[in-house]
């Protein structure tokens, strides 16, 4: 079924699930705010699940059924492929961005706390795969995406360096750009080689920035 095809399903589902929120007695049930966005982060989560399984071109139906909602639902929130995509985007840069402080605060070491950040980062770079591909006709919009990424991202990756290196544990000269950019390009191609093991890679650089003496 095509994009248009789901679409035209999905308004009829999108009406029979809007005359069920009114209930028998003709009360419309409004859901609180937070939970429309639990909900709407439930849809993002699965999402990003299925791109990475099956690519950001996979049938709205799949992303759906792993939700556990109708088609409807997701294109009253996002409309078309591109929302969902660019939603999902900024949906795990925020869940990357808000994991480093936690990390930090939770781990045994700053070095520690940066080796898992990496590897959820890592885990972002899958998700973002197929992106370019899907905005090639709209630069303005991937270059906006491009600084939001970096602005929310370089930053938290710059505390984890900075308190690693002031435990002593790695080096105190690597910017944290230069760590994301190496990061990046460690995964670039590597869901199409099932002989090249990226995150075996970034494991072993992030074991080579402890400090040798």
């Amino acid at each position: 079924m095509s994009d248009s095809d789901e679409r035209a399903s999905a308004g009829e589902a999108a009406e029979a699930g809007e005359a069920g929120e009114a209930g028998e007695a003709g009360e419309t049930v409004r859901p609180k705010r937070k939970d429309a966005r639990r909900n709407k982060e439930s849809l993002l989560d699965a999402a990003a699940a299925v791109f990475v399984t099956s690519g950001v071109e996979a049938p709205v139906r799949d992303i759906a059924a792993r939700a556990g909602v109708g088609v409807g639902t997701i294109y009253r929130h996002f409309p078309t492929r591109a929302d969902l995509i660019i939603a999902v985007y900024r949906h795990q840069v925020e869940a990357c961005a808000e994991a480093g402080p936690a990390l930090l605060a939770a781990g045994p070491t700053p070095h520690a706390a940066l080796g898992r950040w990496i590897n959820l980062f890592v885990d972002f770079l899958v998700t973002k795969h197929g992106l370019a591909a899907v905005l090639q006709s709209d630069s303005s919009g991937f270059d906006t995406l491009h600084a939001y990424f970096l602005d929310r991202l370089v930053p938290v990756c710059a505390r984890l360096l900075e308190a690693a290196a002031a435990a002593d544990e790695i080096r105190s000269d690597l910017e944290a750009y230069e760590l994301m950019r190496g990061v990046g390009n460690l995964c670039i191609g590597a869901e199409n080689d099932s002989r090249y093991d990226a995150r075996r890679l970034v494991d072993v650089l992030v074991a080579g920035l402890r400090r040798s003496d």
